[in-house]
């Protein structure tokens, strides 16, 4: 895994990202000598469900009884918006 500063990757963003797709290298992002975000390459072929199979260990156990649900009944469509409007 490679370890790098958020300074370090915005300056080499291309070649990081080019680690992560080519060569499988996952990076630790540090921000104020503290762990920010980890990014790890995406299997090619991965589906959603493969994708999200672990979503159940993130969520508090309250939001995931209701995830389900209320993802079928919200219609996303009807809220999209200009998100560039002023």
């Amino acid at each position: 895994m490679i370890l790098m500063t958020v300074t370090d990757f915005a300056r080499n963003m291309e070649e990081t990202l080019n680690q992560l797709e080519y060569q499988g290298e996952a990076v630790l992002l540090i921000r104020n000598k503290k762990p920010l975000v980890k990014l790890i390459p995406q299997n090619k072929g991965t589906t959603a469900l493969e994708a999200m199979s672990d979503l159940y260990r993130t969520l508090p156990e309250a939001a995931a009884e209701t995830w389900l649900l209320d993802s079928r009944q919200y219609d996303a469509m009807t809220d999209i918006g200009d998100q560039w409007a002023t």
